[in-house]
């Protein structure tokens, strides 16, 4: 059983990175996240003054999560949220945790975004298998004169969008939709994206701890080859699009080609493919005819 942790803020944070440093990947800054978010101190504070006390309730809810954290469970999971283009993002259990690598799909399609907004007065978005709206909620938080539709077939997914949109003020430009991709989709939009599950069945089990215990496997099986939903997706979207329209989907690294091949079989033309932060092949888009 670990030792009490201390009330001081500089020694809790020594503890805490000490009790983290056999676990994880980087013990100081989950430590740090973990020992702010629960104390309601700053890195600033912790400098500042480390002598600061900090109160019993705190060090209970820090030593439960620095168990949770040793155990394997991601930090932003036991955080509740995760920062995603700058906007700070409720979680649940059935959302898929957002990561800075789906930033390139925003990045991919915001200039015809604004282009569209610019032109048109306005811009529909589509977000396929939206989860914590991360898509949608970035492209609205950068255009004022889009609106947006989150589609997700978990309702526990589509209620923490509609409470992340809420809480970041972009709630009456979005709405949530419970939906087996297309089935009860209506309208037309300028923008259809996705970030869908690409991971071959058989892979699954081969995901680091963190993804596979904790992200939702409905948001990361892709089927047998990891291409079913950009079949389904190139199969339906052709009848929500309008005349001049974009559709942007994340990828596996390697599914390039495959996916590539799929939207051209079905009569899309290739507009664009991005890179991650990573270098790896990440965002393809897409444009009708």
């Amino acid at each position: 059983m670990a030792d009490p942790l201390p009330e001081a803020l500089g020694p809790l944070l020594r503890e805490a990175r000490a009790r983290l440093a056999a676990a994880v990947d980087d013990p100081a800054l989950d430590a740090r996240l973990i020992v702010e978010h629960f104390s309601g101190t700053t890195r600033t504070q912790a400098i500042a003054d480390p002598e600061r006390r900090v109160g019993r309730t705190a060090i209970a809810a820090i030593d439960a999560a620095l168990r949770r954290r040793a155990g394997g469970e991601p930090v932003h999971r036991i955080l509740g949220y995760r920062e995603f283009y700058g906007l700070r993002l409720s979680l649940s259990p059935e959302t898929l945790e957002p990561r800075p690598d789906t930033e390139t799909l925003v990045e991919a399609v915001l200039p015809f975004v604004k282009a569209m907004a610019t032109r048109e007065g306005a811009c529909r978005i589509l977000d396929l298998g939206t989860g914590t709206g991360a898509i949608a909620l970035a492209l609205l938080s950068a255009e004022p004169a889009a609106t947006a539709t989150g589609v997700d077939i978990a309702a526990g997914a589509l209620a923490t969008a509609a409470r992340n949109a809420g809480e970041l003020g972009l709630g009456d430009r979005f709405t949530a939709v419970q939906s087996d991709w297309f089935e009860k989709v209506s309208g037309r939009y300028h923008v259809i994206a996705a970030n869908p599950p690409y991971i071959p069945s058989r892979d699954i089990g081969n995901l680091q701890d963190e993804v596979r215990d904790f992200d939702p496997r409905l948001a990361l099986d892709g089927g047998v080859d990891g291409l079913n939903p950009y079949r389904i997706i190139a199969a339906g979207a052709a009848r929500f699009l309008e005349a001049e329209s974009r559709i942007a989907v994340e990828i596996g690294h390697t599914q390039r080609d495959e996916v590539t091949d799929i939207f051209r079989a079905a009569g899309y033309a290739s507009a664009a493919a991005l890179r991650d932060l990573g270098g790896n092949d990440r965002v393809l888009v897409f444009q009708w005819g």
